[in-house]
């Protein structure tokens, strides 16, 4: 029997992820072994990750295991993955995608966004997040929020904010789906390339016996469709976590519907494009967005997000 083992970060909400796969290659009569670990990203807490560098912040002592062979694969959210891999490694299969949007977690209730004279403090790490409140919502105030899912509601309970901002799809998983005040329509709050979904990663020197076997098991065919596309689009701005930039493909039979965008980090400007292609143009449609984004006044917004940041 084939054994496959498999590396993951050590969260609740990493481990639920790395479990469902496990799950799912032991079905089709594979072995799994799971080894985890704490990464730069879970580690460094008190600086945001653009600080940090986006680069490899949730991937870079994965990318080693899968290295040194002392794993097959990783596991990671597709939302953490750089835009470009380091050489030698490959997002080998894509989940299904569980539902994309933000949501607003509270203990209250009745906590209204849409209030201007009520002072809301929201915890979010997130730039593309912070860069659309302040669009949408100019009167909310945001806190730095760093930290897996139960330190942040843990702080939310502690009175560090009002409520948090999350991807729902961490949210289900930790079944923390009652605390749900608010879902944002992904129309305005484009999520992020990747969100809601699973990606699989490999190194090239794993046999291709155990990559077309994982792929079997794992890739979602729609998944990999849409993401190739958000991919392409991420790529060509050269971004990852630290840009508030967003990307979103929807399929429809064999069309690409993919909305793509950026917006400055004070929310005054967010620039915006879609456009549809047949599913095997999903990365020359990436491409495209992502160009004419560049082109119409993204290179200049990227270059003063980077200077900012610096």
């Amino acid at each position: 029997m084939i054994t496959i083992k498999i590396g993951s970060r050590k969260s609740r909400l990493a481990m639920w992820q790395t479990e469902t796969v496990a799950g799912m290659l032991n079905e089709q009569g594979m072995e799994t072994v799971i080894s985890s670990m704490e990464t730069k990203g879970d580690k460094i807490l008190d600086v945001s990750i653009a600080k940090i560098g986006s680069k490899g912040v949730f991937t870079e002592e994965l990318e080693e295991q899968l290295q040194s062979g002392a794993t097959d694969i990783a596991v990671h959210s597709a939302k953490d993955m750089q835009s470009m891999l380091p050489q030698g490694f490959g997002l080998i299969a894509f989940t299904a995608r569980e539902k994309v949007n933000d949501v607003l977690l509270a203990l209250d209730k009745e906590l209204d966004l849409d209030d201007p004279s009520k002072e809301i403090r929201i915890g979010t790490s997130s730039v593309r997040r912070i860069a659309l409140l302040k669009h949408y919502y100019p009167h909310v105030q945001t806190v730095e929020m760093r930290g897996n899912l139960q330190t942040r509601i843990q702080k939310l309970r502690d009175g560090a904010c009002d409520a948090l901002m999350l991807a729902y799809a961490g949210v289900k998983r930790m079944e923390y789906e009652e605390m749900i005040v608010k879902v944002f329509p992904e129309d305005e709050f484009v999520p992020p390339v990747g969100q809601g979904c699973i990606a699989i990663e490999s190194s090239d020197g794993l046999s291709a016996e155990k990559k077309a076997m994982v792929r079997a098991c794992l890739n979602n065919p729609d998944s990999e469709s849409c993401l190739l596309a958000e991919r392409a689009y991420l790529r060509k701005l050269e971004g990852g976590c630290s840009i508030p930039a967003f990307g979103l493909a929807v399929l429809d039979k064999d069309i690409l519907t993919l909305t793509v965008g950026l917006a400055s980090l004070d929310g005054s400007t967010i620039l915006r494009k879609s456009e549809q292609a047949p599913r095997q143009e999903a990365e020359q449609l990436g491409e495209r967005l992502g160009n004419y984004i560049l082109d119409n006044g993204g290179r200049e917004m990227l270059a003063e997000i980077r200077r900012h940041q610096g």
